[in-house]
């Protein structure tokens, strides 16, 4: 067998480290066993079964991880409640600051490994990405290649006790279907379009990547849980792509307790952000924590703990765009129905736009400028506008959440999996909008 020989250097956590305790205690109970190598003999067992009712072989994996050099911090562990999900939790008091669990640059899968494993033989491909404007994209794109490689191998991969870890169903964007999109408000459905969108991107391209067999280029189902794969558990970090194994199982939270990180040479550690008591989760942070429609879109959850949702005026996307917004900070707040300022002023500025262009500039300046004095006087002299507006946005999609869900529970739940997580986005938008309208009718 080929073994892959792991040193590991004492400096590794000095860049990063914000030690609470002595560096040399937190080092000894990370490292309480030496770093094995990464070896390429695996179970038997033949091609992960991509059956959406699988079960996930999660405790292999970690047994996997530990022999193959991975290092764990006393206290950590997975857990579940369902054989489902999973999540990162410590049962002992966590220093922050401290490393948490370290995964070897050998044991890690990331874009610039897989364009040195194959080179050449990923330009035509690639090139196809570029021509649709997704050069963005292209470092998971090659995560994604490197997943498809190492399940055409089977029990022969190296990876394939973490591959057969994985989830096989997946409720993102890119799984849903035409008919889950007629169940969402206009901007989730957006959302998820985008990802099906580019998950087909990605399918198209493979056919341009010699490699693969045939078989595998032929199988969009495969496809698909390979995008949902490279797009869930990697992590993007200066530039590059990175899934690090048994790393990829911490949750995302809007408080956080741990980070992940690359070093120079491509070793993972997830550091604790702060201190953590013991019998606490152990959550990163996946995107935006104010807004839970993007990460409901790519990882397929809904964050019930965001504050806030989109205030969904796609209508108004040109006249937030002039303004140098962005959907992050059009937010209505879910526990106490407050809408932010810069909604006010994109509604506004509509208004103006239609009614006297020349308001409308000096509006828009004062906006730009940071005229703050000008810009409240403009919101003084025309609110009863902007409410009556809002009032009606509101009302209308309001309105429109209940036809979507009505549809949605039409489906039958066997044929249609992701209806319950629709559902659940759905009540939180509009609960977060009657809390929006009950304040509005108010004023």
């Amino acid at each position: 067998h080929v073994i892959l020989i792991l040193i590991v250097q004492i400096n590794l956590f000095v860049p990063r480290i914000k030690m609470k305790i002595p560096f040399t205690l937190a080092l000894a109970s990370i490292f309480a066993h030496s770093a094995h190598s990464f070896s390429f003999q695996t179970a038997q067992g033949g091609l992960v079964s991509l059956d959406e009712r699988a079960q996930r072989d999660v405790y292999s994996m970690e047994d996997w991880a530990s022999s193959c050099g991975v290092q764990k911090c006393e206290g950590f562990g997975l857990t579940s409640n369902d054989g489902v999900d999973f999540s990162a939790q410590t049962q002992a008091n966590l220093p922050g600051g401290s490393p948490v669990v370290f995964v070897p640059q050998e044991m890690t899968l990331s874009s610039a490994k897989v364009i040195q494993e194959f080179g050449g033989s990923m330009a035509e491909a690639e090139q196809q990405l570029l021509t649709a404007g997704l050069d963005n994209v292209i470092p998971l794109f090659r995560v994604y290649v490197k997943i498809l490689v190492e399940y055409e191998k089977g029990d022969a991969s190296p990876w394939y006790p973490w591959l057969n870890s994985l989830p096989r169903l997946y409720n993102t964007g890119a799984s849903m279907t035409y008919a889950c999109f007629d169940c969402l408000p206009v901007y989730a459905a957006w959302l998820a379009m985008s990802e099906r969108v580019q998950s087909v991107n990605f399918q198209k391209a493979t056919k341009f990547l010699p490699f693969l067999s045939q078989q595998t280029v032929g199988d969009t189902s495969l496809m698909k849980w390979a995008y949902n794969v490279a797009n869930t558990r990697s992590t993007e970090w200066n530039g590059e792509r990175y899934i690090a194994p048994l790393a990829d199982m911490f949750n995302h939270g809007t408080e956080t307790e741990a980070e992940i990180t690359f070093d120079q040479d491509g070793n993972c550690v997830v550091y604790a952000t702060k201190d953590v008591p013991a019998g606490s989760p152990l959550r990163v942070s996946l995107g935006d924590p104010t807004n839970p429609s993007p990460l409901f879109a790519t990882y397929g959850f809904l964050d019930e703990s965001s504050p806030a949702t989109f205030c969904k005026v796609m209508h108004l996307r040109g006249e937030m765009e002039q303004l140098g917004y962005d959907f992050s900070n059009l937010l209505f707040y879910k526990d106490t129905g407050d809408i932010s300022m810069e909604v006010y002023d994109v509604v506004l500025y509509s208004i103006l736009l239609k009614n006297d262009q020349n308001m409308a500039q000096q509006f828009y300046q004062s906006v730009v400028s940071g005229d703050e004095a000008t810009k409240n006087q403009f919101h003084g002299q025309y609110f009863a506008y902007t409410k009556e507006a809002l009032q009606k946005h509101v009302d209308s999609t309001l309105k429109d959440l209940d036809k979507f869900s009505a549809k949605a529970r039409s489906y039958d739940p066997v044929t249609h999996p992701r209806v319950p997580v629709i559902l659940q986005h759905n009540t939180f938008v509009k609960e977060t909008f009657l809390r929006v309208k009950q304040n509005l009718d108010n004023m």
